[in-house]
């Protein structure tokens, strides 16, 4: 059995691949349970029909999440042209004509498709976890309340179509967090003028973590009982591998842990950068501040204690 100090000192990232009818908060708890580690948690919800890529970050790596939850997704998405639905996928019903004859070309479907690429105000579905004046949007839809949801900016910076096989069409989608894919398929189909819904959805990578990098949740589960489940374990410096590093000599990761700034040099580019010891360890989330002699300094804003 492991104490509870192992247990606090265990901090990484756990990439699953959510099968379909989980919650994210279905798999987080299975991940708490397995691990015996209470403090674990998403970083961007996954709807129960969709399944894919799911990073769940564990023990002080929780404390990365708002960074890691800004990060880029992409979907692939099974779309049905000729219906709408009040939910925007096939667990609505219908408000629109179901299964109308669609006479939309694939060169049709495809010019519409690009209008939607680009920096777009897009409005979430009724049936969402989005909050007004403090209640779910979807817990007010169920109890049949209009629920007026105002739109927000999305980045979509690449959509094509995969397979064309109408009334379905399969459709990749590469976006900013916050995007609804729901949505944009309801938005579609109202430009189309034959109406839209979503029928299937993969998250084929979230931040810099693909596939390739999710473990199945029934292999980890089997992990979780046989206790090798480390194996699967990331560091958690990995989910922000993209981003600039700057390097910490060992009296400048001392100043960091405290809080204080380092100097940084004369012709650094503001935006937020790692924070590495010269091991490489994560020690800190840093941005660039300008002391009061006017030069400048990194400005330590969450501390990673090694």
């Amino acid at each position: 059995m492991e104490s509870q100090d192992v247990r606090n000192a265990i901090s990484g990232i756990l990439v699953v691949d959510k099968p379909v009818g989980l919650t994210s908060h279905d798999v987080v708890e299975i991940i708490r349970k397995g691990t015996n580690i209470r403090r674990a948690g998403h970083t961007g919800t996954l709807d129960p029909r969709a399944s894919g890529v799911l990073v769940v970050l564990v023990g002080p790596a929780v404390r990365l999440s708002e960074f890691v939850s800004a990060s880029d997704k992409r979907y692939q998405a099974i779309i049905r042209l000729g219906g709408a639905t009040d939910t925007y996928d096939a667990d609505g019903r219908f408000t629109g004509q179901a299964n109308t004859p669609v006479n939309v070309t694939e060169a049709q479907f495809n010019e519409v498709l690009q209008r939607f690429v680009g920096e777009i105000e897009q409005t979430p579905p009724p049936y969402s976890a989005v909050k007004v004046q403090g209640r779910k949007a979807y817990e007010m839809a169920r109890q049949g309340e209009e629920v007026e949801l105002a739109p927000r900016m999305i980045n979509v910076y690449h959509l094509e179509v995969l397979e064309w096989a109408p009334p379905e069409v399969v459709i990749d989608v590469h976006c900013s967090s916050g995007t609804y894919v729901r949505s944009l398929a309801n938005d579609l189909g109202t430009a189309l003028g034959c109406g839209a819904y979503l029928v299937g959805l993969r998250r084929t990578k979230s931040g810099r973590f693909s596939l390739r990098d999710a473990t199945p949740l029934r292999k980890l589960q089997e992990a979780f009982t046989i206790g090798n489940w480390y194996q699967y374990l990331i560091p958690a410096a990995e989910a922000l591998a993209e981003w600039p590093a700057v390097e910490l000599n060992p009296d400048q990761v001392e100043e960091v842990k405290h809080g204080h700034r380092v100097k940084a040099a004369p012709e650094t580019q503001p935006g937020l950068v790692r924070g590495v010891s010269m091991a490489g360890e994560l020690i800190a989330i840093m941005d660039l501040a300008t002391a009061e002699d006017g030069s400048l300094e990194w400005q330590p804003k969450k501390v990673f204690f090694s």
